[in-house]
């Protein structure tokens, strides 16, 4: 079991200490009390404010699963239990309630968790007075963060409607961009003054520390605003808040800094995983399993405005294997013959090039990915401002994939018509061919390769088969460190890891814990007789102690706070990941668990306990003397008759229930 990280750790290792300290708000006195805490965690549904980054899909059992948020990974293995308000990921181990979702996703402490989804649901949050005031975190929460972007964004916007901002009005005209159009996109003016909005800022109590960090407000010999005399586009997450801001100039004597200037770097903006218009996209993206990626803000908004709304784009940077995660999470990419990724380039030299870079991360991609290029290297705006909607529509329609778009520019700088060319062309294509990932698929471009370059197929093959063969680049730096150097850094050795919880000789334990965890009620009194000792593996033998310590199931009362209860209970990180992965995995056999159902889970747990007992005798048979040791050895023969018989009727008894040949 791979122990939770991050921050959901905090809550996972330390549950009763944590809770405490977490729910503390930073810089002010008292408490978030604790009924308001459980009202927002009764009503943020898990799955609604999973579903806000991740596509979800039912998997039976009452479970959803999709791709994790929090590792890169091609088949879905993070689960979502409505029912039980838990999530896990099998591939990484990640898993907790929603509250710890929110908190490892978006990087939020306990308390902004609390306040974010208390906002969203409508809970009146209520504290607690008395407390010590904690020790403020360095630098500004999360949430100011957002409020100042939310606050920045709103003034851009009132600014566009101002005297100032003509010029930035015809910018949008001249583009095919009407007032309503700036408005859905949230399209803004920064005003040239240098201080405007950082005195809005400050009349709205955001403080220059915060304006600074959120990277709205720059410091030289003095504050001033990062932005000014452009027109900004706020770049948003995928649930709305605005979290940076990309600018363009648009006055000819701005000759300050570069043509487009985006947000910096910051706590809530990361450049390479953010895509513009993924607020707006995410929806449609799910619904039509499409992506399209095009280069700038205006395409997207040309996209959207023409009917094509899976549009996206990068913020300032290439599009990069990062990027392309964000995608497939949305996209719920992991089925090689559903969903598309289509790139929008221009046809020069530039555009050919960053499709030629997105072939790299194609292989990320599970889904099939094309390239679409308008005639005469227009981009999207520029296409739909030329021949309208429809023939924005009709690029995205007549894409071609990737793969032929990438051969065709390779072959393109050779002369096919001499020897030598088609040579050198096949060299150079054959690579291509062979880093193909979908092994499948190396034949059909083969084909296609030797039809293009006018060879032979039985020469493309071999060719091909060269480029697989050829060794990959090592590393530029391989020097080894001094013999000394390398003992005094020796690694301790490593512990023992323990065994799967998955394994098969853990099944009868993990699914019994499985119905205690997610149907106590229907469990009820069952497992009376279960003991910490009836489990062999040691994760599954703290998650009994966990039960046992929340008071164990209760016949006919299924608590929806149970498995939250019993996760509590734990005081070992990987005991608590543990209970939030038996919370969300389906129960094998039955939809609806009931005490008869448990009784067969239970006889076959204690046969199995019975039989390590029968073991253990024999062992100690074998060693005993039969007539030196006569007493001990009469007692041991009796002792083992006696395990036998309760074997045989704990067999006999788990056959005769239903689901007693699990």
């Amino acid at each position: 079991m791979t122990p939770v990280k991050g921050v959901a750790a905090a809550v996972v290792e330390t549950p009763r200490r944590s809770w405490e300290a977490a729910r503390r708000l930073p810089g002010v006195a008292g408490r978030i009390r604790d009924d308001d805490i459980a009202e927002v965690r009764e009503k943020a549904r898990i799955d609604d404010v999973v579903s806000g980054y991740v596509t979800l899909k039912r998997a039976g059992g009452g479970s959803l699963k999709g791709l994790c948020p929090f590792h890169d990974e091609k088949t879905p293995s993070f689960n979502v239990n409505p029912a039980r308000q838990f999530f896990h990921c099998f591939g990484c181990g990640e898993g907790g309630d929603v509250l710890s979702f929110l908190m490892k996703v978006d990087g939020l402490t306990f308390t902004e968790a609390v306040e974010r989804l208390a906002e969203k649901f409508g809970v009146q949050l209520r504290r607690e007075d008395g407390d010590d005031e904690p020790v403020r975190p360095r630098g500004p929460a999360r949430g100011r963060l957002i409020e100042a972007h939310k606050v920045a964004q709103e003034f851009y916007a009132e600014q566009l409607a101002g005297r100032d901002a003509v010029v930035a009005r015809q910018f949008l005209h001249e583009r095919g961009f009407d007032q309503a159009a700036a408005a859905t996109f949230g399209v803004g003016f920064a005003p040239r003054d240098g201080e405007a909005l950082l005195r809005h800022l400050r009349g709205r109590r955001i403080s220059d520390e915060e304006s600074v960090a959120a990277g709205l407000v720059a410091l030289g010999r003095s504050h001033y605003d990062r932005f000014r005399g452009r027109l900004v586009w706020p770049i948003r997450e995928a649930n709305g808040d605005t979290i940076g801001f990309g600018a363009r100039r648009i006055f000819d004597d701005d000759r300050i800094e570069a043509k487009y200037l985006n947000t910096s770097e910051t706590a809530i903006y990361k450049k390479s995983q953010v895509l513009y218009g993924i607020d707006l996209a995410r929806t449609a993206m799910k619904e039509s399993q499409q992506a399209v990626v095009v280069e700038g803000y205006t395409d997207v908004m040309a996209c959207h405005l023409a009917g094509v709304k899976t549009a996206v784009a990068s913020c300032g940077t290439a599009f990069g294997t990062d990027h392309a995660r964000v995608l497939r999470r949305f996209l719920g990419d992991h089925d090689t013959t559903s969903g598309e990724v289509i790139f929008t380039f221009d046809g020069d030299s530039a555009g050919q090039k960053a499709a030629m870079k997105v072939l790299d991360s194609d292989q990320v991609f599970a889904s099939q990915t094309y390239v679409a290029v308008a005639p005469e290297g227009m981009d999207p705006c520029d296409l739909r401002l030329k021949e309208g909607d429809e023939a924005v529509r009709e690029l995205v329609a007549s894409r071609q994939p990737l793969y032929r778009f990438a051969l065709d520019n390779v072959l393109n700088r050779y002369d096919l018509d001499r020897a030598d060319g088609r040579v050198d062309a096949l060299r150079d294509a054959a690579g291509l061919v062979a880093s193909i990932r979908d092994r499948t698929k190396v034949e059909t471009f083969s084909r296609e390769l030797a039809h293009m370059v006018g060879v032979d197929l039985d020469q493309v093959r071999a060719e091909v088969r060269r480029a697989a063969d050829r060794p990959a680049p090592g590393p530029k730096d391989e020097r080894r460190p001094a013999r000394g150097a390398e003992a005094a850094h020796a690694p301790e050795p490593a512990r023992p890891a323990l065994p799967s919880l998955s394994d098969p000789r853990f099944l009868i334990e993990r699914e019994l814990l499985k119905l205690v965890i997610q149907h106590p009620g229907g469990v009820g009194r069952t497992t009376t007789h279960v003991t910490t000792g009836d489990f062999t593996h040691p994760t599954f033998q703290g998650v009994w102690a966990a039960v046992t310590e929340a008071g164990g199931p209760v016949a006919g009362v299924d608590d929806q706070g149970w498995a939250a209860k019993v996760r509590g209970s734990a005081t070992d990180p990987a005991v608590a990941a543990a209970i939030t992965e038996l919370a969300v995995e389906p129960v094998r056999g039955t939809t609806d668990p009931n005490p008869t159902f448990a009784v067969a889970y239970v006889y076959r747990l204690q046969e199995l306990t019975t039989s390590r007992r029968i073991a253990d005798v024999k062992a100690r048979l074998q060693r005993t003397n039969p007539v030196e040791q006569a007493l001990d050895y009469n007692r041991m023969f009796g002792e083992l008759v006696v395990l036998e018989q309760h074997r045989r009727k704990l067999r006999e008894g788990a056959v005769g229930q239903p689901g007693g040949q699990a």
